[in-house]
């Protein structure tokens, strides 16, 4: 049976990887979008690039994948949002470099046209650190439907946040999702419990907090290798992942959100939901860079895995 398309919307940074090896684009909501739309959906990314060579390069990258570029705005001023990556014996440190174009989105008439017929929009935490381009994610959420699957992607990245951001996201989300180790932070920051731990007992007790003090629908939990934790007021669900040969790990879990919210969107229950997450996560570990190529055969395998999965 065939389901129609829903307009998912990846909304924020747009930005450049510069590793030591080269340059990956990538960003949260833009990871997010190319997986909606390669599972089926209408995806669009909603951000914003600026005049210059990365910018430009930005739009050619993404040209053939399936993702809608048609809300990705030009900036004159500022430009195209980039992170320098350098190792440090062994372990990546990051400059995520401001201000630049996407710290300055524009809430037009077409986003806010876009906003009025979105079925899902996925929003985080890093977009938010300059006050105009909070304010243009405010207004987007603001102009949703009511049945909008809001979804708040902590992605927690020092110092772009605050104890403000993270409530005000919370007060418009209907979904959270975020790791075992943003949660205890994310507890702290909100006066919510002190000292939590990141097992699985824990994040449960934190995420019935979290779903009693907002009016979130569901809470997410990831745990990298060790799968993932769905909550919501009235039932849980564990996953225990999914054994991988991991490549890297940019990328997986905005793959996870992406087939999260598709299988939210319908109506499937949490087993399936982990299942898609988890199933769609652990390949795009297996696979190098954020937005993978992905054959018709794997896509077509992996959701038979899903299936079977879910029926047993």
């Amino acid at each position: 049976m065939s389901v129609a398309p829903k307009l998912i919307v990846g909304l924020g940074e747009l930005l450049w990887d510069l590793l030591p090896g080269g340059k990956q684009l990538g960003g949260a909501p833009a990871n997010f979008t190319v997986m909606s739309a390669r599972l089926g959906n209408r995806g669009v990314i909603a951000s914003r690039v600026g005049r210059d060579a990365l910018g430009d390069e930005a739009r050619v990258y993404l040209a053939p994948l399936p993702a809608d570029l048609d809300y990705l705005q030009a900036d004159e001023e500022h430009a195209t949002g980039s992170v320098s990556v350098t190792l440090q014996d062994g372990q990546p440190e990051y400059v995520i470099h401001q201000p630049v174009a996407w710290d300055f989105l524009d809430s037009t008439p077409e986003w806010l046209e876009l906003a009025q017929r979105s079925d899902a929009v996925c929003f985080g935490s890093l977009a938010q650190r300059h006050l105009v381009s909070r304010e243009a994610i405010h207004s987007f959420l603001a102009a949703t439907p009511a049945n909008c699957a809001r979804v708040f992607d902590v992605n927690l990245r020092k110092p772009f946040y605050d104890a403000r951001v993270l409530t005000d996201s919370l007060q418009r989300a209907t979904l959270l999702k975020l790791n075992e180790i943003e949660m205890p932070v994310v507890m702290s920051l909100l006066g919510l419990e002190e000292n939590s731990g990141s097992d699985e007992a824990s994040l449960l007790r934190c995420s019935h907090r979290l779903l009693d003090h907002f009016p979130l629908r569901l809470v997410c939990v990831t745990m990298g290798s060790q799968g993932s934790l769905l909550v919501t007021r009235e039932a849980h669900h564990r996953h225990h992942g999914i054994p991988t040969s991991v490549a890297d790990t940019v990328g997986a879990g905005d793959a996870f959100t992406a087939a999260l919210v598709c299988f939210y969107l319908r109506g499937a229950p949490l087993a399936v939901l982990n299942e898609a997450g988890n199933r769609w996560g652990s390949w795009v570990a297996s696979q190098r860079g954020a937005m993978p190529a992905l054959p018709a055969a794997v896509r077509e395998d992996i959701e038979a895995r899903i299936l079977r999965a879910t029926v047993e």
